[in-house]
């Protein structure tokens, strides 16, 4: 299976009030819950009223459309990180799957999943 770098940083926020979400930018994923509004996008589009953030995230996503009867690509890349001890953050949209690590772990993650017969793009 084929994976691509995403040649941005993220910070995954959250607010707990009411907020409204404003353009991003091309790469940015929320969700809102009876509890909090989360945030992905790239650091440099953080809005400054965000409650907590955290920066310093790398994400990579699962190359192409991705249909809805496959069955553990996730669970797969996210067992082969585990045991690795790199943590995830995971999203997903209608078409594939974004795996967001802590930046640090990005050369450590790659080794691990090429050692599995994963193949990563060039970055983009």
């Amino acid at each position: 299976m084929l994976l691509e770098w995403l040649n941005i940083d993220f910070s995954v926020a959250k607010w707990i009030g009411a907020h409204e979400i404003t353009d991003l930018g091309r790469f940015s994923f929320w969700s809102r819950t009876d509890h909090e509004l989360s945030l992905v996008c790239p650091t440099k589009r953080l809005p400054r009223d965000v409650e907590v953030h955290e920066d310093g995230w790398s994400c990579f996503r699962v190359v192409g459309q991705m249909e809805f009867s496959m069955v553990g690509i996730l669970a797969k890349i996210s067992e082969c990180l585990a045991k690795n001890e790199i943590s995830i953050f995971a999203v997903s949209t209608f078409d594939t799957d974004y795996i967001l690590i802590k930046k640090e772990n990005s050369f450590k993650a790659q080794v691990a999943l090429e050692a599995l017969g994963y193949s990563f793009m060039e970055r983009i």
